[in-house]
């Protein structure tokens, strides 16, 4: 039963694992209480940046500083629960039932790109994204490695199944997965984020996004395809 937005009652979880080569998304260990929690986390550091106390979130979210630190632990455990929260909303691509084509395995990319872009632009990832630049080396905040661990590192693992999956079917041809995912990260990616990092305002809308992942997706198979 889905708890309301002002209970506290809901049963103690701790923060969901990081993602896992699996492809298991690290919101299926939240309750929906937990998760609204989160947004709250992610609206706060859209207006405020990641200064944050977690009195604020208490207070955002409707809920007692006691019930956050049972669930998260202390603030960097927050903080963690929340990129991988933001994280799990980009869609895992599924392996297919049945043989692996290249039509298939190109859907497959095409559909991972268009999520991961997506989610990657929003205003949620770039203040994100934003807070864990400005503090990078200072030593104040782990928020780089949580989103570093949590990004990039997190979408390699839920993509090299896929790249297996299609060597394996005789589709892909390359030696190492992480280089693989380097170039279909360029070609999906490329300068879009940092752009929107830096304030550009025409972020890439839906249909734009839409192209731009479906030419990674037959660009990167003109680079690794086979037959």
């Amino acid at each position: 039963m889905n708890m309301s937005l002002h209970s506290d009652t809901a049963p103690k979880q701790t923060a969901a694992p990081a993602e896992t080569a699996s492809g298991g998304s690290a919101g299926e260990g939240l309750s929906e209480r937990q998760q609204e929690v989160l947004d709250a986390v992610l609206k706060l550091m859209v207006a405020e940046g990641d200064g944050f106390s977690v009195a604020a979130v208490a207070r955002a979210a409707s809920c007692s500083k006691e019930t956050l630190y049972k669930w998260f632990g202390d603030r960097d455990g927050l903080l963690t629960a929340t990129v991988r929260w933001q994280a799990s909303k980009v869609r895992t691509p599924k392996l297919p039932q049945d043989q692996l084509t290249r039509e298939s395995l190109k859907a497959a990319l095409t559909g991972f790109a268009t999520s991961w872009l997506t989610v990657i632009t929003s205003d949620l990832s770039i203040a994100l994204n934003r807070a864990a630049v400005s503090h990078a080396g200072s030593g104040k905040s782990r928020l780089g490695e949580i989103v570093l661990t949590n990004g990039p590192i997190a979408m390699k693992q839920r993509l090299e199944p896929l790249f297996l999956a299609g060597r394996a079917a005789g589709l892909l041809s390359f030696e190492d997965a992480g280089e693989a995912f380097r170039a279909f990260f360029g070609l999906a990616v490329a300068d879009t984020q940092i752009r929107a990092l830096l304030g550009e305002d025409n972020r890439p809308d839906a249909t734009e996004i839409d192209t731009i992942s479906a030419r990674a997706a037959q660009q990167f198979l003109g680079l690794y395809g086979q037959g």
